[in-house]
């Protein structure tokens, strides 16, 4: 019922291959960090022709942002957040993606509320490998289940029918 992300030198990671919605969706999984001290969730995603990366439990363990917004990363921009976390517990994950703003949630707590109209988006090199929508961990053993991408218009989900 999960994926498991053996610890790599450096990245360990899997991309979806299918389909694909570009904008206005929300994508909701189930993570944990099982062994390590890095990134247990770095979610690569599509936002219209360029991508960007949501990163659970960076640098060291606990950061947790996007990276690149305007060229700066998850631990330099304003989406910037330290959380604690622990080995070996599912994180519930949450992230919605639309023209003007990128938010996200762990656990149902808000994690990041952006505004990304007009900004420059882009993902950090060590993540090329997991465009347009992949999961990633960095030196760290991780898991991930429940993948779910389904489109949202106006702020509301569409009718289950209409999604994969």
């Amino acid at each position: 019922g999960a994926i498991h992300l053996a610890m790599g030198q450096d990245m360990t990671g899997i991309n979806w291959k299918g389909p694909l919605i570009r904008m206005d969706y929300e994508i909701t999984l189930e993570a944990m960090r099982t062994a390590g001290s890095d990134f247990f969730c770095g979610l690569t995603f599509p936002f219209g022709d360029k991508c960007c990366s949501l990163v659970l439990g960076g640098w060291g363990g606990g950061l947790c942002g996007l990276s690149n917004i305007d060229y700066y990363d998850a631990a330099n921009n304003q989406t910037t957040q330290m959380r604690s976390f622990e080995d070996n517990k599912w994180y519930h994950v949450r992230l919605r993606v639309t023209p003007d703003k990128m938010e996200a949630w762990l656990d149902e707590e808000v994690l990041v509320n952006i505004n990304v109209k007009g900004r420059h988006i882009d993902v950090r090199m060590e993540m090329d490998l997991s465009q347009p929508l992949g999961v990633a961990t960095w030196q760290t053993a991780g898991a991930v289940r429940n993948i779910v991408m389904k489109p949202v218009t106006g702020g509301a989900l569409l009718p289950e029918d209409e999604y994969f």
